[in-house]
């Protein structure tokens, strides 16, 4: 019975500190399978559940370090930041709700563009910043989208965007509308030059990113059970009055209707970007055994 008088020992001992909290954000349950992960291992794990694959959330600072080439990165266009062109105000001044989302999330806007190599191949890249009012599109994303397709034709690389975006930024009405157009004039003038684009879609990609340069790619990949289209299922079927198929508007269904190219998990996200560019001409041969994988891909004259 020693355990017994263990126990009751542990349970008549007085506690001086009171109960014992555990350190918030020490663990992470998973939103998809209830699994609960220690959140070390689970951003080392690049933030994919272990057990059921699925992706959280990820801070846009993780995100270039999984994909660009390690000491690679030059950051461009920093110091661009939002004015308030319109004096929106809603239930709060638009100068004020850019000034919180820069102090919460530490950038000056929903975009981070620059130059650095993935899998050994330079690259112009671009990456939304979700956590920058929700990566909203406004004059400052769409300069930089823009200078992210300048600088690959000016340096003659690839330009790769991820996207992560509830689209146009509605406290600059049509200036940000138009970045729809200025962008997608950009993406042209790289299509023109022979110089490829490869899109990544993030979870959710929507709005006016989604109906812009987002879906130009020579290229068009996704992460698994992404939400990818211009208005949400909840606005469309509320309009249509009709039910919406399983898993609509998702990475899966997406595939199954011609609008992606393909899924890729973010474990291998790297790896099948190097591999693609890789195919398209640019960066050393690849091994033959891999030239199977994507036939269907011409590579650049």
């Amino acid at each position: 019975m020693a355990w017994w008088r263990r126990k009751k020992e542990a349970l008549e001992r007085p506690d001086p500190g009171g109960k014992v909290s555990v350190p918030a954000g020490l663990w992470t349950k998973c939103d998809s399978c209830a699994e609960i992960t220690y959140t070390e291992e689970l951003i080392q794990n690049l933030r994919v559940c272990p057990v059921c694959g699925y992706h959280h959330v990820m801070p846009t600072s993780e995100r270039i370090e999984a994909s660009v080439d390690p000491g690679t990165w030059v950051e461009h266009d920093i110091d661009l930041c939002s004015g308030d062109p319109l004096g929106f105000t809603d239930s709060k001044r638009y100068v004020d709700r850019i000034d919180a989302a820069q102090r919460k999330s530490g950038r000056n806007d929903a975009f981070v563009s620059g130059i650095g190599c993935i899998d050994g191949i330079e690259s112009s890249l671009g990456f939304f910043a979700f956590e920058f009012m929700g990566g909203s599109m406004g004059s400052v994303v769409g300069e930089k989208v823009t200078r992210v397709f300048e600088r690959a034709l000016e340096r003659e690389i690839p330009a790769l965007v991820f996207s992560a975006s509830g689209g146009a930024r509605m406290q600059e009405g049509i200036l940000s509308l138009m970045q729809m157009a200025k962008t997608s004039a950009a993406r042209a003038k790289l299509r023109e030059a022979g110089l490829p684009y490869i899109s990544v879609l993030l979870h959710p990609t929507t709005g006016g990113v989604a109906a812009s340069f987002a879906f130009l790619g020579d290229l068009i990949l996704a992460e698994p059970k992404a939400l990818i289209g211009f208005a949400g299922p909840r606005v469309i079927q509320q309009t249509i009055g009709q039910e919406l198929p399983e898993g609509f508007q998702r990475s899966e269904f997406l595939l199954d209707h011609g609008m992606v190219d393909r899924i890729v998990s973010r474990l291998e996200m790297r790896d099948q970007l190097g591999l693609l560019m890789r195919l398209l001409g640019f960066g050393e041969d690849i091994p033959r055994a891999n030239q199977t994988m994507t036939s269907g891909i011409v590579p650049r004259d």
